[in-house]
C-alpha cells in the first residue's frame, strides 16, 4: 500500500496528440508501461473526461484523435519525471 503523494508533488502539463491516429491500442499500451514506471500517480485528461493511465482500457475509452489537447496529471515523488515521458512520447509523430 502506498502513502498518498505530498500536495506540492503534482505536475500537470498538456500536450497535442501527434500520432497520426491518435491514441489507439498501441499507445495506449505504451502510456500504461510508461505511467507503470514511476512511482507517481497518473491521470489523463480529454475532453471533460479523466482516465487513469495504469488502465489500458481507461485510457483506450478517452478516444483522443490525433492533433488532440490531452492534459496530463501526476502526483507523487515522480511526477514530474512521469509527465515528461509522457508528453515526449505523446507529442512524437513516429510513436507506436
Amino acid at each position: 500500500m502506498s502513502e498518498a503523494p505530498a500536495p506540492g508533488d503534482e505536475c500537470v502539463a498538456t500536450v497535442e496528440v501527434a500520432n497520426p491516429n491518435g491514441v489507439h491500442a498501441r499507445p495506449s499500451h505504451r502510456i500504461v508501461s510508461l505511467a507503470q514506471d514511476f512511482d507517481a500517480e497518473v491521470e489523463l485528461e480529454y475532453d471533460g473526461r479523466r482516465a487513469e493511465a495504469r488502465s489500458i482500457l481507461a485510457v483506450m475509452t478517452l478516444g483522443v484523435p490525433p492533433g488532440a489537447e490531452l492534459r496530463i496529471r501526476a502526483r507523487g515523488p515522480q511526477a514530474a519525471e512521469a509527465v515528461a515521458a509522457l508528453v515526449a512520447f505523446l507529442a512524437d509523430p513516429d510513436g507506436p
